[in-house]
């Protein structure tokens, strides 16, 4: 293959733009065709990015005779399994955006479906490539504060989910701030640990005020390998509209601490009276990290890196998802390595 990666960007919603104004900057990435059902979001694609062919569904773009080498889906999470299923036969690497399925038996199928075919399926974790990210898993590799032990993660947001530019579907799906918003800082958890989890014990519910139908609220205590704990807890639904952020970590000689989920990451040693604040580059949120994500992408489709972010991989952070539902449901401690065994064996 060439030094260039021919891609159908399917989905023009919120992140689908950023998607667009991703790829139309990068320059070993060329969009060949848009598909969106709503002829209004195919227009202003063509006015905010560039004109390129538009088509109401991946059917159509791939019948079309152009030349596509992988596929971007910027879609929500229902509705996936045509699409992939074009990409296995036609052998197109594809970026779909987290998670790749609501049900984690359903991603394990697609899994297996993409692996069978030979073809690289990679998910959209971009948090995995802020800078905060990156200079975080920096300070344990270096030993700056020695391992981890322990860890505190909170989330606290107002998510009005009828606020023009946001997605509407999490208004209705079921346990949408675990398969929407958690799910990120689950995968973060396993990623800059470098761990996997072992049981979880796991409380959802939604608050009386909620515009949401399922539950935004949750609260967990995951147990890892190694030892390590991590105490949870994240809200959609916050009785206060200013955001709330704290990701702190305990090590064996000091602590990481980050206050703002794009940085403000700060880190102390044991015995130093005052926390001292880690410099990072300049971020445009959303735009920063979409971009690295879609460098690695390319990294693998184009010069066969080894796949970042592989659908395989993303099994293992679903089924933490998966297993706080079943904690919540049942109150009982639920084992995430059993939750992820069951789901591949029933992918065959």
């Amino acid at each position: 293959m060439n030094g260039l990666l021919r891609c159908v960007l399917v989905g023009l919603g919120a992140r689908g733009r950023y998607w667009a104004q991703v790829m139309h900057a990068e320059p070993r990435c060329a969009i060949v065709a848009y598909v969106d059902p709503s002829a209004e979001a195919l227009a202003r694609a063509d006015a905010d990015f560039g004109e390129r062919p538009g088509f109401a569904s991946l059917d159509e773009a791939l019948e079309a005779g152009l030349d596509v080498d992988g596929l971007v889906l910027a879609t929500p999470p229902s509705g996936r399994e045509a699409q992939l299923r074009h990409a296995c036969e036609r052998a197109l690497p594809v970026l779909v955006e987290k998670p790749l399925a609501l049900d984690l038996h359903e991603a394990a199928r697609f899994v297996r479906m993409a692996e069978a075919a030979g073809v690289p399926l990679m998910v959209g974790l971009n948090f995995r490539y802020l800078a905060v990210t990156i200079e975080r898993m920096r300070l344990y590799r270096d030993g700056v504060v020695g391992r981890p032990a322990f860890t505190r993660f909170t989330y606290e947001r107002w998510r009005d989910g009828y606020r023009p530019g946001i997605n509407r579907y999490p208004l209705t799906m079921e346990h949408p701030m675990l398969w929407e918003q958690s799910i990120h800082h689950f995968d973060l958890l396993r990623y800059v640990y470098g761990v996997e989890p072992l049981t979880v014990a796991c409380h959802a519910w939604n608050p009386s005020w909620s515009m949401y139908a399922h539950e935004t609220n949750v609260a967990a205590l995951f147990s890892f390998d190694g030892g390590l704990v991590a105490n949870y807890q994240g809200t959609w639904q916050s009785g206060w509209a200013t955001p709330g952020f704290e990701w702190r970590t305990d090590a064996t000689e000091g602590v990481v601490t980050q206050f703002d989920q794009f940085g403000d990451l700060r880190y102390a040693r044991r015995d130093e009276p005052a926390l001292r604040t880690v410099d990072l580059p300049p971020h445009e949120i959303w735009v920063t990290e979409t971009a690295g994500l879609l460098r690695a992408f390319l990294a693998s489709a184009l010069d066969g890196e080894p796949l970042e972010c592989s659908g395989r991989d993303h099994l293992s952070s679903l089924a933490m998802v998966e297993a706080c539902i079943r904690s919540s449901r049942d109150a009982r401690v639920v084992d995430v390595g059993d939750v992820l065994a069951e789901a591949l064996q029933a992918a065959g």
